[in-house]
C-alpha cells in the first residue's frame, strides 16, 4: 500500500495538479487526497500545500520525498529490466527524446526496426529543440535523448551517434541566385530564414558562420520557424533562404522543387550526440542506444 501512495505522491508532485494526477492514475480526485492524507499522517509531516487558484506546491519535506521517489522508481524500472533480461525478454516503457530533425528525419526507421525487435517494448518518443530535450533529462522526463548541435551543458554526457550536413537551400523557382555556387560574402544580401532559439541547427549555423567572420547579425533575416517542415513550407512560396539538413530535404530534392546552393569555403557539419544524464543509463534506455548503433544503415 505505501509503494501505491508513493505513486500518487509522485503523480501530484510532478504535476502539480490532483486533478491532473487522478487522470494518470485512473482514480479519483477524492482517491488521490485521501492518499496524499494518509502518507503525510504515515510521515507525520506536511508534503503538499495548496495554494492559490488551486495551485500545489511541495512543502521542503515533499521535495525530499520526492527524491526518494524517483530512486525507488528507478530501482523498480531495473528490477523489472534485469529480470527479463534473465529470461532474454525486454519489456516496459522506454522514454526517450529526440530534437525536431532527429524525430523527424533519422530514428523513425530505426524506431520501426526496435519495434519488430523489441515488440514488448513501448516507446515514448518525447520531441523538441535541443534545449528542450536537454532540459527533459534533467527533469527525469525521458532517460536518453538524442540531439544535434554542440555540447552545451556540463550537466550531461554526450556520445557520438551520427554525423549530418547543414547545407544552404532554396526553392528550384528562387531566382535571386541564378549559380550553383556563392562565397559567404554573398550570404548576407540574401533574405534568410532561421530556426528558433535554443535549436541544435541554429546553434551549429552561428559556429560556423563565427569562424568564417561572419555572424548572425550579418544576415538578413525575415523569420524564425520552429521546425524543418515550416521552413521547407516557406521556402516553397518565398525568395528566402536557409540552412537545413540534407536528411530534411532528400525527397524535395528527389522531387525538384528545393534545390542546394553551394559556398565556397564553407561546409556545415554537425554530429548527432546521444545524451544522457551522468551514471549508469537505465537498461532499456542502453539497449536501445546500442541497438540504434548497430543499425546505422537505416538512417543514412
Amino acid at each position: 500500500m505505501l509503494d501505491f501512495r508513493l505513486k500518487v505522491f509522485g503523480a501530484v508532485a510532478k504535476k502539480l495538479n490532483f486533478t491532473k494526477a487522478a487522470e494518470e492514475l485512473f482514480i479519483s480526485q477524492p482517491a488521490v487526497t485521501k492518499h496524499i492524507r494518509e502518507l503525510e499522517s504515515h510521515f507525520k509531516t506536511t508534503l503538499l500545500e495548496r495554494s492559490g487558484n488551486r495551485k500545489v506546491v511541495l512543502t521542503p519535506a515533499g521535495e525530499r520525498l520526492l527524491l526518494y521517489t524517483e530512486k525507488q522508481n528507478a530501482l523498480y524500472s531495473e528490477l523489472e529490466f534485469d529480470i527479463n533480461l534473465l529470461s532474454n525478454q525486454y519489456s516496459g516503457i522506454l522514454r526517450i527524446g529526440g530534437s525536431n530533425t532527429v524525430s523527424q528525419y533519422v530514428i523513425p526507421a530505426v524506431l520501426a526496426k526496435f519495434h519488430e525487435r523489441f515488440k514488448d517494448v513501448k516507446v515514448n518518443l518525447v520531441t523538441g529543440n535541443t534545449e528542450q530535450i536537454e532540459q527533459a533529462l534533467l527533469h527525469g522526463e525521458i532517460e536518453l535523448g538524442i540531439v544535434e548541435g554542440i555540447k552545451r551543458n556540463g550537466r550531461l554526457k554526450y556520445d557520438s551517434f551520427l554525423k549530418d550536413e547543414l547545407v544552404l537551400v532554396c526553392a528550384t523557382a528562387n531566382g535571386l541566385v541564378k549559380k550553383d555556387t556563392i562565397t559567404s560574402s554573398e550570404l548576407k544580401n540574401l533574405p534568410f530564414l532561421l530556426r528558433e532559439p535554443g535549436s541544435g541547427t541554429l546553434d551549429v549555423v552561428a559556429h560556423t558562420l563565427e569562424k568564417s567572420g561572419l555572424s548572425l547579425a550579418d544576415l538578413k533575416i525575415e523569420m524564425q520557424l520552429g521546425g524543418a517542415e515550416s521552413i521547407k513550407a516557406y521556402l516553397l512560396h518565398s525568395n528566402c533562404f536557409a540552412f537545413l539538413s540534407v536528411q530534411a530535404i532528400i525527397n524535395e530534392l528527389r522531387s525538384g522543387s528545393l534545390k542546394i546552393v553551394d559556398v565556397k569555403g564553407l561546409a556545415i557539419e554537425r554530429p548527432f550526440y546521444f545524451v544522457q544524464q551522468h551514471g549508469h543509463l537505465p537498461g532499456l534506455a542502453n539497449v536501445f542506444m546500442n541497438f540504434c548503433r548497430s543499425t546505422q544503415e537505416f538512417v543514412r
